[in-house]
């Protein structure tokens, strides 16, 4: 008996002892990584605190046109996106249509409003009728 609860005494251990070690892991990690970020964010700050006007000037500019070609880009994303869902829709009525050629008279006959000679050919039924 002693050694089932050695042994379930040693497996319960192990498991607390590997969560600890996972939970640790995962903090100093996010600290490594945290650090890391801070020495590149004072790196970058402390190298445009040492350029000349002429270089951070120029390295705005070379920003702005970097920005410029990217939204140049998303533009154009988005009109060609524009393009290709326009090209799927018609595909896709045109697959419709195919295999089911006689929906689109089906839906106009279902959504067609009543007139005034719908009304006369459409069946009247009495509710109480007078005897």
């Amino acid at each position: 008996m002693n050694f089932v609860a050695d042994l379930l005494q040693q497996h319960y251990v192990n498991i607390f002892s590997q969560s600890i070690k996972n939970y640790s892991m995962s903090v100093n990690n996010k600290h490594l990584a945290t650090i890391l970020l801070g020495a590149a964010a004072a790196f970058g700050a402390y190298k445009y605190t040492t350029m000349t006007e002429e270089e951070k000037k120029k390295m705005a500019d070379s920003l702005k046109d970097k920005f410029h070609k990217l939204k140049d880009e998303a533009e154009n994303a988005a009109g060609s996106a524009k393009d290709y869902f326009s090209d799927l829709k018609d595909k896709a009525t045109d697959i419709f249509k195919e295999h089911f050629p006689d929906a689109k008279q089906h839906f106009e006959d279902f959504f067609k409003k009543n007139t005034k000679d719908n009304a006369s050919t459409s069946p009247i039924i009495k509710v109480n009728p007078e005897t």
